[in-house]
Formats: structure tokens, sequence, C-alpha cells
């Protein structure tokens, strides 16, 4: 393909609103919770959800096959030598990477997380599956602290600490769905200690008191990572707390959920209902201002490198400039709350009438 043109590399407001459109269909949570973010941050967050989205969407519609990745990485070195393809996502991406100085470990770190998926790897034990969790979502994690001026060691720490937990807990959510993919994330030594065969398993996937006890556990280690993440939210500007414990509040009540189940994980997939969520996003308002700081603890092993990427990375002066001059003003934070809770309900009841279009 021919360079593009310096007209096409050039992200315009049409490339953002590809991105919000291309979320609104694809990443609904987010899509929704996003509502709660200023907006000097909102937009910057939804090009780097979109970009991540359409990875990944690459990857799956390629039937997983390592020419997407080579075309990703390819798409990225575009993107880093400021000539993207002449995409809208690419392009807001490649603006916001130079707009707040994305070291480009991060969003190769993810690139590395799907290339594991299409390797079709499993995973030992819980060190090795938090490995993976801090390159499909502890990176995306930190990148959205740095969208929001946070550089700090601690608050970097507990975006990927909240980045693993979300996905630890999509992990204990889509284990039936994963399973019948003939995908399998759980920790491998933890179903053996539970007298479970991985691979009889695998083949035959069933729903018992023993993998209930497995799912269990993956949902514990990751309620330590959520517990943790409190300090993080309190060292970002308030405007942009609710948003992110919006995200954290909801994807850990998905835990809850599959915990009311029995651990089922395999007969249906465990849904936050709309009522529940509209009291976790007004607990997100509330909880914008913490009572207390948690005591500072290191970075996950695993994700320690995505904090000293970041931090070998010279931030840029007009980032923390962007954040104080937020146009959103923090009183105004509930009416956004009402508001998400309205456009939450509106998206499931369109995802329903898709489901039965589709039946």
């Amino acid at each position: 393909m021919p360079p593009s043109s310096p007209e096409s590399r050039a992200a315009t407001a049409a490339d953002y609103a590809a991105c919000r459109t291309l979320l609104r269909g694809g990443s609904r949570t987010f899509y929704a919770a996003s509502f709660l973010l200023p907006r000097n941050v909102r937009e910057p967050a939804c090009a780097l959800y979109a970009f991540c989205r359409m990875a990944d969407d690459a990857v799956d519609e390629s039937g997983g096959g390592l020419a997407a990745l080579i075309d990703l990485n390819a798409r990225l070195d575009r993107i880093y030598d400021r000539n993207p393809l002449p995409v809208g996502v690419e392009r807001a991406f490649a603006d916001v990477v130079a707009r707040f100085a994305i070291p480009r470990a991060l969003p190769e770190a993810l690139l590395e997380g799907f290339a594991w998926d299409v390797e079709g790897r499993r995973y030992e034990d819980l060190d090795a599956l938090q490995a993976y969790a801090a390159r499909v979502a502890g990176t995306v994690g930190a990148m959205m602290a740095v969208l929001m001026g946070a550089r700090s060691s601690d608050a970097l720490a507990r975006a990927c600490d909240l980045g693993v937990a979300m996905q630890l807990s999509n992990i204990a959510r889509d284990v039936g769905e994963d399973a019948r993919a003939g995908r399998l994330y759980l920790p491998l030594c933890w179903l053996r200690e539970a007298g479970i065969d991985p691979d009889a398993w695998l083949a035959n996937p069933v729903h018992s008191e023993a993998l209930a006890g497995v799912v269990r556990r993956l949902l514990e280690a990751a309620d330590v990572l959520y517990r943790r993440v409190g300090s993080g939210v309190a060292q970002l500007p308030l405007a942009c707390r609710p948003g992110i414990n919006a995200s954290r509040f909801l994807y850990a009540e998905i835990g809850r959920e599959v915990e009311r189940q029995g651990g089922n994980a395999i007969a249906r997939r465990a849904v936050v209902p709309a009522s529940r969520k509209a009291r976790l996003l007004a607990r997100s308002f509330v909880a914008a201002v913490p009572a207390s700081r948690d005591a500072p603890a290191p970075p996950l092993a695993q994700t320690q490198f995505l904090v000293d990427a970041i931090a070998a990375c010279a931030p840029r002066a007009k980032v923390a400039a962007a954040m104080r001059a937020s146009g959103v003003p923090w009183w105004n934070l509930y009416g956004r709350v009402l508001w998400t809770v309205d456009l939450f309900e509106r998206l499931e009841r369109r995802e329903q009438v898709q489901r039965f279009a589709g039946d």
C-alpha cells in the first residue's frame, strides 16, 4: 500500500466519532462507563479502547492466524512513525500516542498477549495467568492511567492491578464459553489439585463442585487486586475517579454474580442486572472521594515491566496541563451517573432485541 498523504494522517473529529461508534457496538460496558469521564479524557480513552477492540477483532476474524498479528505489528509501526493508515481508529490512536507519550512497549505487550492466544497457551499457575492478564488487560489499565496524567509508580501499579483483576473476572465468567471454543485459562495446577484432569475436562466441559471451587479461587485472587485499587484511584483527578470506580465495581460484581450461581460458569454467562448496575454506578460517585488511602503495595511482578516502561518515558508537560484544564466540573458528576444508568438500560434493551432477532 502506498504511503498515506499528510492529510490522511491527521486525526479528525470524524475519526474520534468512528471510535465511539465501534465501542457502542462492541464494547458496551466501557462505552457506557466512559460517559463518567471528563471529555478531555473520554475522547482519547475511546480511541485507545477502539484500537484494542479493532486489534482483538482482527485476530478473531482471521481465525486466530499469525498473519493478522504480523499485520497488526506493521500497523503499530506506522502509528509510532506518525504515518497511520487512513483508517479512523488508527489515526485517532496515533494522535493519542503522540499527545500523551504512550510508550510503545504497552501496545506491543497487548499484541504479545494476543499472540499467546493464537498459540493456544495454557497457564500452569496463577503467576503465569497473571502474566497473560498483564498483557491483554494490564496494558490497557496502564495506558488509561497515562491519559489521566498518572505517572507515579503506585498509581500505575494500581491501574495495572485493576486491568489484571478485570481480566480474571472475565475468565471466571467465561469458563464455559471459552471451553466450548477449545480454550482453557484456569490455572492447570489448580484444576489438578481439585481432582480435574484439564484435557479430559476440556473434551467434556461440565460443571462440578470441584470446578466451582477453582472458579471461586480465581475470583478471590481478583478480589485481592480490586481491594488494592483504591489508593491508585485516590491519585487520579477527581473528575476521572467515578469512571474508573464504575469499571472497578461493575467488573467485581461479575464475580459476585458468578458466586450467586454457585460458581457455575458453564450453564450460563453471568450478567449483572441493570438495577444493580445503577446502584454500583451511584456508588462510583460516592467513592470518588475516598475516606482513606491504603498503604502502597509494590506492582505485581508480572506488571513491573509496564510500570518501568512508563517511568522511562519522559512525561509531556501538556499532559498535566490538559488535566488541569478539564472542562467538566466535579460537581456535575452525579448528572453523568444518572445519564449513564439510562444508557446502560438502553444498550441492554438493544442487545436483547438483537438477540431475539438472531433467534
